[in-house]
């Protein structure tokens, strides 16, 4: 029987935006592996690609991606499909982290949303780096991260970050209505300061590599993990880990 709060025997899926190379989340993958390995587990990651890869029309991509911003969230979200009906295959029944690049992140909130009310999976947390913003919603707040990247000044050197919105209406002390931008904002947001910027998060080799802070794929992850190790409930994924010395 598998314990769902054992927080190193959950599957992780490495969800990839449009147009990936396959080999986007290959030194995130040894990376993992190794850290793991570290504490004698042996996770199972899988890499999705649910939008396409590079050699699929660009433009078909991102008109998947635009319809799946803008649809109602009653709607059939075609990302979300693709990537559900992998994870049904591959991970019926266990409790699974989704990290998403880009428009990764909004099917792997999406999905993973869809295959909880539909009891596929137990439990769940999501990861957005570097993704459009997408509303929230309150119930679902805590288990989904957000981490967008910054350059050395701390200025925004993502755009895809400012496509979306989590804004929302809500009303002040006095029962004024006005626009909350952060309404419907993941429960944990952070930057991370990235060489490059949107497309080098998981880049693990020169020129993405900062003298003192390391690669952009440790110190993404590194992120990630610290998050993880903070939160309190003793169900919650990595919630015993510590974080990577690197």
């Amino acid at each position: 029987m598998i314990n769902v709060e054992s927080p190193f025997d959950w599957d992780i899926f490495l969800l990839a935006g449009v147009g990936s190379t396959p080999a986007i989340f290959n030194d995130c993958k040894r990376e993992l592996q190794q850290r793991f390995h570290e504490i004698d587990r042996d996770p199972v990651i899988y890499s999705l690609f649910p939008y396409g890869d590079h050699t699929q029309a660009l433009w078909r991509q991102l008109l998947v991606v635009r319809k799946d911003l803008s649809r109602l969230s009653k709607a059939v979200m075609s990302g979300a499909k693709v990537v559900a009906e992998q994870v049904r295959q591959l991970s019926t029944g266990r409790p699974a982290l989704f990290i998403g690049h880009s428009a990764g992140g909004i099917a792997a909130y999406q999905a993973a949303v869809m295959l909880s009310m539909h009891g596929d999976i137990p439990d769940f947390r999501v990861v957005q780096v570097g993704s459009p913003k997408l509303p929230i919603p309150s119930e679902f707040s805590h288990q989904v991260s957000y981490f967008h990247s910054v350059d050395e000044h701390g200025k925004s050197n993502d755009p895809i970050t400012r496509i979306g919105s989590w804004g929302g209406w809500n009303r002040n002390r006095l029962g004024l209505l006005y626009w909350d931008r952060s309404k419907y904002a993941p429960g944990f947001v952070k930057t991370i300061t990235v060489i490059g910027g949107h497309a080098n998060y998981f880049r693990d080799r020169d020129p993405f590599i900062h003298p003192v802070r390391g690669s952009n794929l440790k110190l993404t992850l590194n992120t990630i993990w610290d998050q993880m190790t903070d939160e309190a409930k003793p169900e919650t994924f990595l919630q015993d880990f510590q974080p990577h010395p690197y």
